[in-house]
Order: C-alpha cells, then sequence, then structure tokens
C-alpha cells in the first residue's frame, strides 16, 4: 500500500499547477522588460524583484491553503464576505486611485500608504458567499424571484465598487454573478431577461437597433410565460432604459462622453484621451510575427507605451514576442479556463463545483476585457491581466484562487479514488 504523503502527492493537480507556474514566470518576465527603457528614473527597473518577492508569499499563502479543507472554506465565506463588503465601505472614505485609474479608488489608504485593493478580496470573497447560497438552493430556478439572495449577494460589493468608479472591477462581478448562475443550472432564458435592462441601456444610443431588441425581448416573454407582474415589470424596465439612455448621455460630463466617442474612434482625441490606446494599437501592430525581441520594445522603451506594466502590458508582449509570443500566452490562458471547468465538472458536490467556475469565470472577464482594450475592443477600463500586471494584491488573490483551485481537485479526485472511479 502507498504511502499517505505519496498519496497526497498524487493528487495534485499537475497541469493546474504547472499552468499557472508558467503564466507568472511569463508575466514576472514581461514586467522585467517592461521596467527597460530609455528612461530609467521612472522607476519601473525594480519592479519585477517586488513583484517577485509578492509571488513568493504568494506561494506560501498557497500551501498553507492546500492544508485545509473545502468545508473551510465554506465556512469562511461569511466571514470573508462580510470584512470585504467593510472594507469596500471603507475605501468610499480612505481610498485612492493610480495610473490609468487615478480617478477610481482602489486602493486602501491610510497616512499616504497604500494597504492593499479590497475589491480583489471582494471578487474572492463574493464567490464563495455566492456559491453557498446556490449550492443551498436544492429546488430548480424557473423564475427571476427566486434569484434575489444570489443577486443581493453580488448587488453589495457590486455597488460599492461602482460608488468607488472602478467599472472594470464591476463588470467582473456580473460575470462572476451570470457564470455562477449558468453553472447552477439557473435557464439561459431567464439570464437573458435578467440581463435585458442592462442590454437595452446600451443599445438605446441607436433607436433601430434597440427597437429590433425589443422585439426579441417581448418574443421571448411570450414564449417563455414567467409570471404576469415579473413580465409586466420587466418590459416596463426595457422601455423605461430605453427612454433614459439618451437623457443619461446628455447628463454626463464632457469627459465622460468623449470616453465612449474615443473607444468608437480613438483619433477624435489622439492627443488625448484616445493616445493610449493608440499607442497600444501601435505597440501590437509593430510586433509582426516574431516580435522586436525580448526588452527591445521601442514603443515601450521610449515610454510611448502607458502604463505598460500594468494595464497595458499585454501590449509589451505583442510588441517584443509578436503574433507568437501573443498565441502562447493566450494558450496558456486557455489552458487555465479549461482546467479550472474541468476541476467543477470533477468536484465533490455542489459548493467546490460553484467555485471552481466562478474563479474561473473571474479570470475569464479580466483577460476578455484586458486583451480587447489593448487592441481598442473594449473600452480602456483599467482592469489588470490575471498573472502578468504588477501589482501584489492582484497577484496574491489570484494564487489564493489557485490554492482553492487545487484544493477542491485533490478533494474530488480524492472521492473519485474512494469510489473507485
Amino acid at each position: 500500500m502507498a504511502a499517505p504523503g505519496i498519496l497526497r502527492r498524487q493528487r495534485i493537480d499537475v497541469p493546474l499547477l504547472i499552468t499557472a507556474l508558467l503564466l507568472t514566470v511569463f508575466g514576472l518576465a514581461m514586467v522585467f522588460s517592461a521596467g527597460q527603457t530609455d528612461m530609467p528614473d521612472k522607476g519601473l527597473e525594480t519592479l519585477w524583484q517586488r513583484q517577485l518577492a509578492f509571488f513568493g508569499v504568494a506561494v506560501a499563502a498557497t500551501w498553507v491553503i492546500t492544508r485545509g479543507s473545502v468545508r473551510l472554506i465554506e465556512w469562511s465565506a461569511w466571514p470573508l464576505y462580510v470584512m470585504a463588503c467593510v472594507l469596500l465601505l471603507l475605501l468610499q472614505f480612505l481610498g485612492s486611485g493610480a495610473g490609468t485609474a487615478a480617478s477610481t479608488k482602489q486602493w486602501l489608504t491610510i497616512g499616504g500608504v497604500r494597504l492593499g485593493q479590497p475589491a480583489e478580496l471582494a471578487k474572492l470573497a463574493t464567490t464563495f458567499m455566492l456559491a453557498r447560497v446556490l449550492a443551498s438552493q436544492r429546488d430548480t430556478v424557473t423564475s427571476m424571484r427566486e434569484l434575489w439572495k444570489p443577486l443581493l449577494v453580488v448587488a453589495v460589493p457590486w455597488v460599492l465598487v461602482l460608488a468607488s468608479k472602478d467599472l472594470g472591477t464591476a463588470l467582473t462581478f456580473i460575470g462572476i454573478c451570470f457564470a455562477m448562475l449558468f453553472w447552477a443550472g439557473v435557464p439561459w432564458p431567464v439570464l437573458l431577461m435578467l440581463a435585458s435592462p442592462g442590454i437595452s441601456l446600451i443599445l438605446a444610443f441607436s433607436t433601430g437597433v434597440w427597437g429590433a431588441w425589443f422585439l426579441i425581448l417581448v418574443a421571448l416573454v411570450l414564449w417563455y410565460r414567467p409570471y404576469l407582474l415579473e413580465g409586466v415589470v420587466l418590459v416596463v424596465a426595457n422601455v423605461v432604459m430605453g427612454v433614459v439612455a439618451p437623457l443619461l448621455w446628455d447628463k454626463l460630463k464632457p469627459y465622460q462622453q468623449q470616453r465612449f466617442l474615443v473607444f468608437l474612434d480613438p483619433s477624435v482625441d489622439a492627443q488625448g484621451s484616445g493616445y493610449n490606446v493608440i499607442q497600444s494599437q501601435v505597440a501590437i501592430g509593430s510586433g509582426g510575427l516574431f516580435g522586436k525581441g525580448f526588452t527591445l520594445g521601442s514603443q515601450k522603451r521610449l515610454n510611448f507605451l502607458p502604463e505598460q506594466q500594468t494595464d497595458f502590458i499585454f501590449s509589451v508582449v505583442g510588441e517584443e514576442l509578436g503574433f507568437v509570443g501573443v498565441v502562447v500566452a493566450l494558450a496558456l490562458f486557455l489552458a487555465l479556463f479549461l482546467r479550472s471547468t474541468r476541476i467543477a465538472v470533477r468536484a465533490a458536490d455542489a459548493f467546490p463545483s460553484l467555485v471552481a467556475f466562478g474563479l474561473m469565470s473571474a479570470w475569464f472577464v479580466h483577460v476578455l476585457v484586458n486583451v480587447g482594450m489593448t487592441l481598442n475592443l473594449m473600452p480602456v477600463t483599467g482592469i489588470p491581466l490575471p498573472f502578468f500586471s504588477y501589482g501584489g494584491s492582484f497577484l496574491l488573490v489570484s494564487w489564493l484562487a489557485v490554492a482553492v483551485l487545487l484544493r477542491i481537485s485533490a478533494e474530488g479526485r480524492g472521492q473519485a479514488d474512494a469510489l473507485g472511479l
């Protein structure tokens, strides 16, 4: 009979661990490269050393979490969630921003010292809490009113993050919410109807497009036949959003309108709001097939590329490693998503399965928005790239998520072994 230590080692999810390590090493290399500029007085050249130190802390935290159990994680959902919401509330009074997100309140700052980013902890805590609530619902969800508990769980931190003007992180909460509701078995018509007011708000800037969408929504309501009150409220809410959207546009400040217009066409303010995305596109486009070479990107070295160590680090990958480097990076992220989903499928019960899928969805939203932002396929929102962007809080939370997935995978495989599967 094999020794217990050997069995424990055999249950380590090696593909997940190797993928996360490769992403981290890749990211450290790019943070190092981002610091190699022709203007070293910016202080970027030492950031990779700090990132490496944070990685050391993350590895220690990962080891501690993998010694625990999924049940302990489930038990900690409530206190973690409450603590995260309290920290987000404090952020409204003691918060500060940085870089492209200077107008937001992302960092909890006391006496000029940055203590961390509460929103990163909140994403983790909200995932745990939402999984706990959804796992406790035994009956199949057939209407929107049955979702008030999980929606409330997400709404509290989402509102607090939105109050901090951190749109990128707010989008992540929405992604986590809908992904976990989908994984919990909520029917797609319910999810679409739930999202419809937001869709109406976006599409209302084109009367023809909004009209077509509204007809589709009415057809969906007539086909799915929700409760009468739900159907009426849903239709009214979409009409209100369609009417309110143009009025909201007029209420926006000029710089806010400019951001939207820049997303549609960066050249309308090439030296102002559109500068970041234009330089990002130039950097990625100039990389070609194999790139200009590690640390040799001209856009980066001359500091034309904004926030090259954080929000636009993917542009450094494109410029220096070219299309091949971009494909490798995205392939590693795809491997991470697929492995996390496999862990969710093989989890021992509903709670760990939902947690695994929720963590994967948070990473997916970050990658989708960040990469899209560098290519002007998404608005610039200041959202970092997992394992790549410089930032201790984000790297630590990313590895805490890896640790939780490793623990879920180990218990899921352990149960399968016990059952002889």
